[in-house]
């Protein structure tokens, strides 16, 4: 196994997990009732967590 080789798979993990965490943020920013008709597991709007996650991540580009 070469350098190259890990630095691929990397860089494959890395563009995977950017694309979950755009997907999740996509999904969290729908409406509650529509979370709730796909089944999406809405978070309360008074979950600190929550308020914290939106406020480091900030809006989708």
């Amino acid at each position: 196994m070469s350098m190259f080789d890990n630095l691929g798979r990397f860089g494959v993990s890395i563009r995977q997990a950017h694309a979950r965490s755009k997907a999740i943020r996509a999904l969290n920013d729908l409406p509650a009732h529509v979370q709730k008709d796909i089944g999406w597991p809405a978070s309360p709007p008074s979950d600190p967590q929550a308020a914290l996650h939106k406020l480091l991540l900030g809006t989708p580009r």
